[in-house]
């Protein structure tokens, strides 16, 4: 049996027991003219095992099927659906757009690296590909959270909050790409670059320059698309809970005034509304966490040096990253009742127990399965 490799004179064959480390390094693999772009660090770690880029090769294949087929069914359900074309939405299809375009872009041609267990399609390629990643990533954080601002403005301030537009939404979108994009072509401009990973499957920002200007780059860029977005995220859902907790209070103490044990219908006794956005809500924060963490202790890893970054290491990033873009679909799409109702009259094999019944949702940016009692609606 034998694995397919890529050296600096084309395919080469290494047979399964051959001995593949001794003087050799990870970056023997790498061909000549991508070279350059390897970081020195690299060249003290033995070539990584096989199974390793096969694992992640056949990880990233299945991410893909799932995650391009999930995505192309949430725009297409919303896009179909006319019910479903509100302003708010407009956050979920651009969702769905970016986390489409991050495996459509960078899933295939990490999988045929993976064979190659190398870097194949030179310089420029490498170049575009840490570009695509940064903007499409970007794009989506700071979809979410432009969702959670939504959910925001509806809940928290209610009839005093603003509606939101068409023309509302398609600027806020319009800006999330826009500031996207500069963030990202800035390393193609000479403040900071993209450079392969260790894995050399890869390319990414480059986090192990040790100069101040391309530190710089990565703590700024951090700041922007992982703090900052956290930050609003977290802010706006506590709030959010907050002014749903202190909704339900009133409308015990009003039940009780009543001498009634609830003033919700039978069917909504079982759960409360707060509980149901408490679980939305840390379901959305948990998984974002989840997904874009190890590529932030990944490169401030490499910029502080608290730890030391192997090959192997640089894999999880890309991952948990990439995973991503398959539970966006499930959080934001799925859990919408009006989008469930038209998944199931589109593709009624999808159907999976009981066909749920049509809900009433509150404008809460009508991408959330939670009702709220006296919030305005669309």
């Amino acid at each position: 049996m034998a694995f397919n490799g890529y050296n600096n004179y084309g395919p080469q064959t290494w047979q399964v027991g051959s001995p593949r480390s001794g003087n050799m390094t990870v970056v023997d693999m790498v061909t000549d003219d991508m070279r350059h772009l390897v970081d020195k660090h690299w060249y003290q770690f033995p070539p990584m095992n096989p199974l390793w880029h096969s694992f992640l090769g056949f990880a990233l294949a299945i991410f893909c099927i799932i995650a391009l087929l999930g995505n192309l069914c949430v725009i297409y359900i919303f896009a179909k659906t006319k019910s479903l074309r509100t302003p708010s939405n407009l956050f979920v299809i651009n969702l769905a757009v970016a986390d489409f375009m991050i495996m459509f872009t960078m899933g295939p041609p990490m999988v045929i690296n993976c064979y190659y267990e190398t870097w194949v399609f030179g310089p420029l390629a490498c170049q575009l590909y840490g570009m695509a990643g940064s903007l499409f990533g970007c794009t989506s954080i700071w979809t979410m959270t432009m969702i959670a601002f939504d959910r925001y403005n509806v809940i928290v301030k209610g009839i005093s909050g603003k509606p939101l537009s068409h023309g509302g939404a398609i600027i806020r979108i319009l800006f999330v790409w826009a500031a996207s994009l500069i963030w990202t072509i800035i390393p193609l401009l000479g403040w900071n670059r993209y450079t392969p990973e260790g894995n050399m499957t890869a390319c990414g920002t480059d986090y192990l320059s040790k100069d101040i200007f391309s530190r710089g780059y990565v703590v700024i860029y951090a700041c922007w698309c992982y703090f900052l977005p956290l930050f609003l995220i977290i802010y706006s859902y506590y709030f959010i809970l907050k002014a749903v907790s202190a909704h339900e209070k009133n409308m015990r103490e009003q039940a009780k005034k009543m001498n009634v044990a609830s003033l919700r219908s039978s069917e909504n006794q079982s759960q409360s509304t707060e509980c149901k956005l408490a679980k939305i809500a840390l379901m959305t924060i948990s998984l974002w966490f989840m997904a874009w963490t190890p590529y932030l202790i990944i490169n401030f890893a490499g910029i502080f040096e608290f730890a030391v970054l192997s090959p192997i290491s640089t894999i999880w990033g890309s991952v948990f990253a990439k995973a991503n873009a398959i539970y966006n679909p499930i959080v934001y799409g799925i859990s919408h009742p009006k989008y469930r109702i038209a998944l199931l009259k589109t593709f009624p094999s999808l159907a999976c127990g009981d066909k749920p019944e049509a809900e009433t949702e509150s404008q809460a940016s009508g991408v959330t399965a939670v009702q709220l009692d006296e919030k305005p609606s669309a």
